[in-house]
């Protein structure tokens, strides 16, 4: 008699759970294609039983009372959805998330190697200094542009005299004769800019400066074995643009630059002009100079004619005097 009461309470005690179970069916799919999102997961609060959708975008959750409850369902990269339910009311439940916005970045066009792709769908590594950054490197120095340079990994901006403080650059260590430097895509000092210097590379009327590391012999030739360093000049716009830059230094240094761009239906021009000047400068009274004397001026006059909507004809010339001295 006993083990019969036993068995009883035993029986009666499982019969309640059982009949408030119930189930609850999610299928989880994205909001515009309505594929299945698999490996999304929902969780149902306050109970916080969650389950992980399949193959198929389905999941299966347990319900253990009737009640009311709040499904939330997310997956990486989508938005979460939480959604408020009287269970077991609902056997079934479509979600559709939507894919999260995320911030979006200005087009970048590398014209480094020839062709107008896409960083994402070019083999070879370019390094783009644009907007804001380059215009406060070119405040720093508005003579030449060595600054722009000079903070980025893996190069050196080399001084190679200390009497006319002439430098170059050296990528991955190789020395400067082996950085070919561009403008536009075209050779700067018709190749041998790494022994003209780029002190005489005034940076106001630059619109971003391209940096490939490591050999680009192959398209550019023996000068760009350590790399090559690309200046790309601003063009011309609908709307006008006209930009002057005047510094000072107590080192006796006076830079004076402009820019002026415009652009019409079928023509463009861009006028560049800069003065950079440098008196001597001996701080340490040792009767030599830190710093040597030189006046330079550059004129880079431009014609753009728009010839149809994808060729563009381009007629330019870039004068450069200047007067060094150092001791």
């Amino acid at each position: 008699m006993k083990s019969l009461i036993v068995s009883l309470w035993l029986t009666l005690s499982t019969i309640p759970i059982a009949w408030g179970q119930s189930s609850l069916r999610v299928l989880i799919q994205d909001a515009e294609t309505g594929k299945p999102l698999i490996g999304a997961t929902a969780l149902l609060n306050p109970d916080r039983i969650g389950a992980a959708a399949d193959t198929s975008g389905r999941l299966v959750l347990t319900v253990p009372t009737p009640g009311r409850y709040a499904l939330t369902c997310s997956f990486v990269g989508y938005e979460s959805q939480t959604d408020s339910l009287t269970l077991p009311g609902v056997d079934s439940l479509v979600v559709k998330l939507r894919q999260a916005e995320g911030e979006e970045l200005e087009e970048v066009v590398v014209t480094s190697t020839r062709s107008n792709r896409s960083i994402d769908d070019i083999p070879t590594r370019i390094e783009a200094i644009t907007g804001e950054e380059l215009e406060e490197k070119a405040n720093m120095r508005p003579g030449d542009i060595r600054m722009q340079l000079n903070e980025s990994t893996g190069i050196q901006v080399q001084q190679t005299s200390p009497v006319s403080a002439n430098a170059n650059i050296r990528i991955q260590g190789l020395d400067g004769r082996y950085t070919q430097i561009l403008q536009d895509g075209l050779p700067l000092y018709s190749g041998f800019a790494a022994g003209l210097s780029i002190l005489q590379i005034p940076p106001l009327n630059l619109r971003q400066v391209e940096v490939i590391k490591g050999s680009a012999s192959t398209l550019y030739g023996g000068g760009a074995i350590a790399g090559l360093v690309n200046l790309i000049t601003k063009r011309p716009t609908a709307e006008r643009e006209l930009s002057f830059m005047l510094n000072g230094t107590t080192a006796r240094g006076l830079d004076l630059s402009g820019f002026w761009g415009q652009k019409w239906e079928k023509v463009g021009v861009t006028l560049f002009a800069a003065r950079n000047t440098q008196r001597e400068y001996d701080p340490g009274k040792t009767g030599f100079s830190a710093l040597p004397n030189y006046e330079r001026y550059t004129v880079n006059p431009r014609l753009y004619f728009y010839l149809n909507p994808t060729a563009t004809l381009t007629v330019g010339a870039m004068g450069n005097w200047e007067n060094r001295i150092g001791g």
